[in-house]
């Protein structure tokens, strides 16, 4: 079969598998009774995935070279990485609501690089001097693998707002650091001593604190201490509700994990093929310098999760920020500004 006709057969198939892709998972969002709907989810992203990576494979053997040279290629790789951390996250968190937010956004995607963009964007071309090197693989692949991964985490947090309705819940899973969900408040003392007589502090010893020696006993009791911060009332959220948010949100936290070591070797990889092409490793370059941003943005959210206990609403509008974030460096800085990585888009 001819290659070329392969391809456009394929990206056309990739567009109509997502969009039915996205209205089951719709579908079975709203009427999670229905049978078999969650598997055929999961199967249409499989197929979308298989049927991108034939493409992509096609694309390679025709042109000679890893298709990832102009945008046409770029857009389905980065719709062939999130169709891939899709299932992946999917197999983790087990919630179709996974495929409620990326569906929509690989199916745009598919549809803007098959649909929108002008045929002479879509045939291959020869290499331009810059890309002709082996780093074209590691650097660019990388970097769109971690592109993908960070996009799923992040639409995943912004899932997360929307179920519990921006709200400021505690979490008691594991998807936060060591700082987080430390609420027993119990004051460890003896026998027959009064709790209005110990002053420590409940906050040292992760809530427990040893009272004096001064007081009559030896036996060591746990009393929970008054309360004495007043409470606010707010919209309480179903058991269902707060379970499904704790998933999401611990997918999140694991995706974006995943996505953002890709990051940093990307970047690494990136400035060592610079300094072979250009003589320098970092020349501020706009796709660097979001780049920068873009792992700046993320290193903050992995570090307030990590060391300052951060969970919840916080992160989640952290990481919500990340994808647009992405978004500019993955393809803002070429629509709006000429820079050295400009080569194959639109200017």
């Amino acid at each position: 079969m001819n290659l070329v006709v392969l391809q456009n057969w394929l990206d056309n198939a990739s567009f109509a598998v997502l969009f039915v892709t996205m209205l089951i998972y719709w579908s079975g969002a709203a009427f999670p009774n229905v049978p078999y709907l969650a598997a055929l989810g999961t199967s249409g992203m499989a197929i979308a995935n298989l049927s991108i990576a034939t493409l992509l494979g096609a694309r390679w053997l025709e042109a000679g070279y890893f298709p990832l040279s102009n945008l046409y290629e770029s857009l389905f790789f980065l719709t062939w990485g999130i169709t891939t951390v899709h299932l992946i996250a999917e197999n983790i968190s087990r919630s179709r609501l996974v495929g409620v937010v990326t569906a929509p956004v690989t199916m745009a995607i598919t549809a803007f690089a098959a649909l929108t963009l002008p045929s002479g964007m879509q045939v291959a071309e020869p290499l331009v001097p810059a890309l002709k090197s082996n780093w074209l693989m590691m650097h660019v692949s990388i970097m769109m693998l971690s592109y993908s991964a960070l996009m799923v985490g992040s639409l995943l947090a912004i899932a997360f707002l929307v179920v519990t309705r921006g709200q400021n819940i505690q979490l008691q899973g594991s998807s936060f650091g060591s700082g987080g969900y430390r609420q027993n408040n119990y004051r460890l003392h003896k026998a027959g001593e009064l709790v209005s007589q110990i002053e420590t502090d409940v906050a040292e010893n992760n809530g427990v604190i040893r009272s004096g020696s001064e007081a009559n006993g030896k036996t060591a009791v746990l009393e929970a201490p008054v309360i004495t911060t007043p409470i606010q009332e707010t919209e309480t959220l179903s058991p269902q509700r707060l379970s499904l948010a704790e998933t999401i949100d611990n997918t999140s936290y694991r995706i974006i994990g995943l996505g953002f070591p890709l990051l940093t070797i990307g970047i690494i990889a990136g400035a060592v093929w610079a300094n072979e092409a250009w003589g320098s490793y970092w020349s501020w370059d706009p796709k660097e310098t979001w780049a920068l941003i873009t792992w700046l943005v993320f290193a903050a959210y992995l570090h307030a999760r990590i060391t300052r206990g951060w969970q919840g609403r916080r992160p989640a509008i952290l990481a919500a920020t990340g994808f647009v974030v992405v978004w500019i460096c993955y393809l803002g800085v070429n629509l709006l500004g000429k820079g050295l990585h400009s080569y194959g888009w639109f200017f």
